[in-house]
């Protein structure tokens, strides 16, 4: 039988910690949410993120706007916001509607209040070895878990499935840094049973309900389910059959409980550090 890796246990702690370093402070960071349109699952995302940091006493503010305003528009809100000295985190919800280039919104934050790290400029620092103004939330809650259970990283083979900018591609390049050899995987991957059934670390990043079974996973494996998936009977799921993979596995995280709330935690974390670094160079 598996640890369980707990995911809210520790979130909550460094919640606390923010909460404790946040009340010495002389003035409170300030995150600001952008969100585009009615997206159910992003209005859910952004309350949560928005109690979070009331919770920690960091100043949220939400910005709604409407489903159809143009990407000039849009830019010039962000730039507003990067304007504004008593802002210190941007984020802008994702998925943005189609007409919105993406990239370019992202593009448009400055780096140093980029609370998602998702900048160029910030992503690019990860990769070349240098210190980021922020590191993505959910790629840096996934290391925090690890090194929270005290798993060691160095020379083992991790596994992660999936490539995308916001989890797969950035924690592999975080597990690297740890000296790990990573392997990434995809939907293009042949014979993906037989990679993941090799990793000491696997992360699954894909989006698809339950895809890893028991038979994908090496005994005593440590299993990081990233996949939050919502099953015709409206079941929440992750990308890992828990109840087929958690036997076989060392560690594993549940779905959900495990990771979602690391992504929360580490926005806050994100949210006053930048904080601190702007207040030290002003």
């Amino acid at each position: 039988m598996a640890t369980l890796i707990q995911g809210k246990e520790v979130a909550q702690k460094i919640r606390e910690n923010i909460k404790n370093e946040v009340a010495n402070l002389e003035t409170k960071p300030s995150l600001v949410v952008i969100i585009v349109g009615n997206n159910p699952a992003s209005k859910v995302y952004v309350g949560m993120k928005e109690k979070a940091a009331q919770e920690v006493g960091i100043n949220s503010t939400t910005i709604r706007l409407d489903e159809n305003i143009s990407q000039q528009e849009l830019e010039n809100k962000i730039e507003e916001l990067n304007q504004d000295k008593d802002v210190n985190a941007i984020l802008v919800q994702l998925p943005l509607p189609k007409h919105i280039n993406t990239d370019e919104i992202i593009e448009k934050i400055l780096p140093e209040k980029d609370v998602d790290g998702f900048h160029p400029v910030n992503m690019g620092k990860l990769v070349t070895g240098l210190k980021p103004d922020a590191v993505p939330c959910t790629p840096a809650g996934v290391m925090k878990l690890l090194e929270e259970y005290n798993i060691d990283i160095e020379s083992k083979n991790a596994v992660v499935i999936g490539r995308s900018n916001i989890v797969g591609k950035p924690v592999s390049i975080l597990l690297l840094d740890k000296n790990a050899t990573v392997t990434i995987c995809h939907s293009r991957t042949r014979n993906l049973k037989d990679i993941t059934s090799q990793a000491d670390i696997l992360i699954a990043a894909v989006g698809r309900p339950e895809l890893i079974k028991g038979d994908f996973v090496k005994e005593g494996a440590v299993v990081i389910d990233v996949g939050v998936n919502r099953t015709a009977d409206g079941k929440l799921v992750g990308d890992v059959d828990f109840d087929e993979v958690e036997p076989k596995a060392g560690y594993i995280t549940p779905v959900p409980g495990g990771v979602g709330p690391m992504t929360i935690a580490m926005l806050l974390s994100n949210t006053l550090n930048l904080y601190k670094n702007q207040v030290k160079q002003s």
